[in-house]
């Protein structure tokens, strides 16, 4: 091998090395995003800033304070993020590098969900239901109550029967599996959202400004059904319309946006009654 070849091999496996660090950064930040653990991250950034301005500047005493911070902050990041620490090892054992889901669970996890938000929506029977995507939703999970259950259609529609213990909040699915109820989502303050709209629909619209959930909100008042997700939110959905679009986010392996997604997610684009 000569030497040119030598270099090339060199500069390739140096490509390949610079683009898993920074896919394995992506990841942990989209994992990390919607937690506490992702504000902190946000600090830490501003001391390193704090500290390259002090350095060109030759603010020699705030450098040496963030000099302090950052010599003492490994261990103060340990020590804080071990929870997120534990639970993005967890996640990376459940990722889809050593399991994939089928679709036949998609197709299941469509169905029991399309049988529950039909029974609430014709009973006008209201009901919050937010599934992870990508984004972890752990610190909205930890305000819930635990299930930790196998999803069925009969049992979201008995947690939201009204004056039950967990009929007030969320139901959070997480992995194919309903992780909690009664769990508090953060509602939106944009100005846009139609009056009339309560605070289900408000933390629909909240929790998909934060993350890339995907939320299906039913009205106690009209029935109707509402998907957001994306800042964007979709009112009284068709059932056609809403099982597509279910099974388009839910089941479908090709992850790029289709018509149907540009034709729905308008932002607070009104269907017609369910």
């Amino acid at each position: 091998m000569n030497l040119e070849s030598l270099l090339s091999n060199i500069s390739i496996v140096r490509i390949i090395d610079l683009i898993l660090v920074w896919y394995l950064i992506y990841r942990l930040m989209m994992l990390m995003r919607g937690t506490k653990a992702f504000t902190l991250i946000r600090g830490v950034a501003i001391v390193i800033v704090v500290k390259l301005v002090s350095v060109y500047v030759g603010l020699t005493t705030i450098s040496w304070l963030t000099d302090q911070i950052i010599n003492w902050g490994a261990i103060m990041l340990v020590i804080v993020f071990q929870p997120e620490i534990r639970r993005g090892l967890e996640h990376l054992g459940r990722s889809q590098i050593f399991k994939k889901q089928s679709r036949e669970e998609g197709l299941d996890l469509v169905e029991q969900l399309d049988g529950a938000v039909e029974y609430m929506s014709k009973r006008k029977i209201g009901a919050l239901i937010t599934i992870q995507m990508e984004t972890g939703l752990e610190e909205y999970i930890e305000t819930g109550i635990k299930i930790d259950a196998e999803i069925t259609s009969a049992l979201l529609i008995n947690t939201f029967i009204p004056n039950t213990p967990l009929h007030d909040g969320a139901v959070i699915i997480k992995d194919d599996r309903m992780a909690v109820a009664a769990a508090y989502l953060p509602l939106s303050d944009n100005p846009t959202i139609p009056k009339e709209l309560g605070t289900r629909h408000r933390a629909g619209v909240g929790i998909s400004e934060v993350t890339d959930a995907l939320t299906i909100i039913v009205s106690e008042e009209t029935g109707g059904v509402t998907i957001t997700r994306n800042s964007e939110l979709i009112q009284d959905l068709t059932h056609d319309d809403f099982v597509k679009y279910l099974t388009v986010q839910l089941v479908s392996t090709d992850k790029k946006e289709p018509m149907l997604n540009r034709f729905l997610f308008s932002p607070f684009n009104k269907r017609k009654e369910r």
